[in-house]
């Protein structure tokens, strides 16, 4: 097991004169410490350097292994991506360059935001928000903007919001001012329209939908869902959570989508962050583009420019125009499949989605089990005396990351896998063997899968506790078990 850089302690080479430990007391003022004390580990910089490696090591990224996180469309992102993202004419460039400094970004981004159109078939589009969650909040204060600018007499002060969304939506329609109210499923994973119908009334802003949805199921009823809101005044919100599955296939706007937001680092191909960054751009319909925010990249002749004044925007959701440079990554993406490649990728991600369902129904079963979209949802037997979370840590001895567990909520004791489009045959063959034998386990040795993980560098911790009791810095001698 590594030890934490506190506890080693080992001598300066000759490299590397001896470190003062108290050198930052005699430059910086205590009252900008904010400590009397200044802790710092005593390590040369060669354990320096074989301590980060070895913990780079213990990482599971997509990079080094199957990552099936159901929802989260966990591909893999091409290393170009990358290489185009560090070009010094991009990287290096100042946000309040001036305009004719940095045509070829300003071009960039236009032409960004027409390939997101493109594919979405929305009019407008905006790239500020930072993450997905952001480009919720920002459509929904679209949404608000419409309606307090066409209907000011009418009180739409409630979204709704189905029991197979994502916990965003909600959080981001009360974060927005809005109450919200909760739509129920069919038995068939749709939304119910009877339901639907008597919820909806003049009270009613926006339907927040996923489409596909969380249980990876396309919603047939799609057209009459769109035209019951819109007849009643209200609009629809896509959650674009699952657009990967779509693309190329079809278009959101042209099944009465509003507007949606695009999870760039799911659908097309940019780092996931980690809290940031990210980049969750806007689409609307052209009733909506008076309300997006500024400043916008506009074209003249040949020429790029920023329009930083409109009149029914909603302003600025984020400084300068978002991460660009997140942007640059899902440009080079589209340039290097083109057309033909980005029509090739929903269409990929379906049938490996299907293969994997297909395959692992012979072991677990599968709640909604007609054909999937990009992802399905499979539940342990009920007479297993394993729990999901057994399953998910003992496929962590099995080379693989587990797949999103307990979510969508609505079923019990769900496993939510997707594999994208990337995963080879071979990969996800294996992933079912893995599975099958994990099945046979759970029947024949129960008690090994609630001891699991067994190979992986730390064993099954407490979460609840991890999550109510955090530990954020060192403190010699406490017990962190």
């Amino acid at each position: 097991m590594e030890k934490v850089i506190f506890e080693y302690h080992s001598q300066s080479t000759s490299y590397v004169p001896a470190a003062d430990p108290q050198a930052a007391k005699k430059h910086i003022p205590v009252e900008y410490l904010g400590v009397e004390e200044v802790i710092l580990p005593q390590v040369s910089e060669q354990d320096v350097i074989r301590h980060f490696t070895a913990l780079s090591k213990l990482n599971f990224g997509v990079d080094n292994g199957f990552y099936p996180l159901g929802s989260c469309t966990m591909k893999y992102n091409p290393k170009i991506n990358e290489t185009v993202a560090d070009f010094d004419g991009l990287a290096g460039i100042h946000p309040y360059a001036p305009e004719e400094c940095v045509q070829g970004a300003l071009q960039l981004v236009y032409e960004l935001e027409g390939f997101l159109k493109e594919v979405s078939g929305f009019a407008g589009m905006t790239l500020q928000p930072a993450a997905g969650a952001h480009g919720e909040i920002t459509g929904v204060l679209l949404i608000k903007a419409y309606h307090q600018q066409n209907h000011p007499e009418q009180k739409r002060t409630v979204i709704l919001v189905p029991d197979t969304a994502h916990g965003t939506n909600p959080a981001t329609a009360a974060l927005a001012g809005y109450q919200v109210r909760q739509v129920k499923s069919d038995d068939q994973g749709d939304i119910d329209l009877d339901d639907l119908q008597r919820n909806l009334g003049p009270d009613i802003a926006a339907l927040m939908l996923t489409n596909p949805n969380t249980l990876g199921l396309f919603e047939k009823n799609i057209l009459e869902v769109s035209r019951q809101v819109h007849k009643s005044g209200a609009l629809l919100y896509g959650d674009g959570a699952n657009f990967n599955a779509l693309l190329g296939l079809i278009k959101p706007a042209e099944l009465g989508f509003d507007v949606m937001h695009f999870n760039l680092h799911k659908t097309f191909s940019t780092p996931h962050g980690g809290g940031g960054p990210g980049a969750g751009a806007v689409g609307t319909i052209k009733e909506l583009t008076p309300f997006l925010p500024v400043p916008q990249v506009i074209k003249k002749g040949k020429k790029y420019f920023w329009k930083h004044q409109q009149a029914n925007s909603i302003g600025k959701v984020r400084s300068f125009y978002g991460n660009f440079l997140i942007a640059v990554r899902a440009y080079a993406y589209f340039f290097a499949l083109g057309a033909e490649g980005i029509a090739r990728v929903g269409r990929q991600a379906v049938l490996n989605a299907n293969y994997l369902k297909h395959k692992l129904e012979n072991y677990y079963p599968v709640p909604y089990g007609r054909t999937c979209m990009h992802e399905f949802v499979m539940t342990p037997h009920h007479d297993w005396a394993v729990s999901t979370l057994d399953i998910a840590k003992r496929i962590i001895d099995y080379g693989f990351h587990p797949p999103t567990i307990y979510f969508p909520l609505i079923v019990h004791e769900a496993m939510m896998i997707e594999p994208t489009e990337t995963e080879t045959k071979e990969t996800m063959d294996t992933f079912v063997n893995a599975l099958g034998q994990i099945a046979a386990e759970a029947v024949q040795n129960p008690e090994l899968l609630k001891k699991a993980p067994l190979t992986s560098p730390v064993g099954r911790i407490d979460e609840a506790r991890a999550g109510r009791q955090l530990i954020l810095k060192y403190e010699k001698g406490r017990d962190a078990r």
